[in-house]
């Protein structure tokens, strides 16, 4: 049995094969793996794309999707080990985790950091805790990297780069009105680095870098291709022949818990906005987010509406990296 929970437990080759299987699916190809089967999902924070394309998917390869909020449609659940069950936590993941892999064949999670200790939510502790438990492959919805998202967006390189190696990424901060999970940034800057591209991580300060497991493992797999990792906090010069740039807002990690301290800082960088003149600075670059994106904020209609947007096309790829990761895990 195998987790999908980071990219960094699998390697280039085995992921260029979900992806090869998600391209195939893309063209119609889609199997009914999950007949007769069930995948629970477990929704701690909101989702539209998520939520949406895992239970769409699910359908179409024949299973049934089960979504559940604890908290809201599901009891509250306690994680820690030893925990005194005094609160408001009915639960204990223990149980949970045991119990639902009775009843599904896969489990999937979503669950934020809290935003309150960097040092604790960078333990990843949600889902390492239902992995522990469950006794059924567990897939990582979005906590503190998003690896499907990241399968989502190697997929639409691909499709529109071809070969990833040797290309030019700039991964930007924007602004945004409030801090931000890093995970989808973590995740751009892993699988970039996995897939051989040259890369600029451009941001305000240093405050503003991502933790060092994820900046470590990026340099180590960019130096092992004879590829790099550029830090920037030049907007001019970070642009400057880049061939696909993709941006996200972020909180500053120094500043964890504190965002009041934090504000002033995030609030003098509208200006990291992505616009016409800075694409103009690039190597006729695609651009792409994850989506929710804010309007104007952190990337302006013209060229978010433009031809060289991939951020639909990248939402779609969801659906179709998601069943490819579900086959491989049910099929392991």
């Amino acid at each position: 049995m195998r987790h999908f929970i980071s990219t960094l437990d699998w390697s280039r080759d085995e992921l260029q094969q979900i992806l090869d299987d998600a391209q195939a699916m893309k063209k119609g190809l889609t199997p009914r793996a999950l007949e007769g089967r069930s995948v629970g999902l477990l929704f701690f924070n909101a989702s539209l794309r998520t939520r949406s394309s895992f239970e769409i998917g699910v359908h179409q390869m024949g299973g049934l999707a089960v979504v559940l909020e604890p908290g809201r449609s599901a009891w509250p659940i306690a994680f820690e080990p030893g925990a005194v069950m005094d609160g408001e936590e009915e639960e204990h993941i223990a149980e949970v985790a045991q119990v639902l892999s009775r009843y599904c064949d896969l489990i999937g999670v979503r669950s934020f950091p809290k935003f309150q200790d960097w040092s604790l939510d960078r333990r990843d502790n949600v889902i390492h805790q239902i992995a522990k438990y469950a006794t059924v492959p567990v897939v990582n919805m979005e906590t503190i990297t998003h690896p499907c998202q990241e399968l989502a967006l190697a997929l639409t390189m691909q499709e529109h780069l071809g070969s990833t190696d040797g290309k030019k990424m700039l991964l930007t901060w924007t602004y945004h009105p409030r801090p931000l999970n890093t995970a989808v940034a973590n995740s751009a800057l892993i699988i970039a680095a996995k897939f051989g591209m040259d890369i600029t991580l451009l941001c305000p300060n240093e405050d503003y870098l991502l933790d060092d497991r994820y900046m470590d493992a990026a340099r180590e797999m960019t130096a092992a291709q004879g590829r790099s990792l550029t830090i920037s906090h030049d907007i001019d010069s970070a642009y400057e022949g880049a061939q696909m740039v993709y941006a996200k807002s972020w909180g500053a990690l120094p500043y964890f818990g504190r965002w009041d301290d934090e504000k002033p800082i995030r609030d003098a960088h509208k200006h990291f906005i992505v616009d016409e003149a800075k694409m103009a600075r690039t190597d006729d670059a695609y651009f792409s987010h994850c989506l929710p994106v804010r309007r104007n904020v952190k990337v302006t209609d013209g060229v978010l509406d433009s031809p060289r947007s991939l951020a639909i096309d990248e939402a779609e790829n969801r659906l179709h990296v998601q069943k490819a990761v579900l086959r491989r895990l049910i099929t392991d």
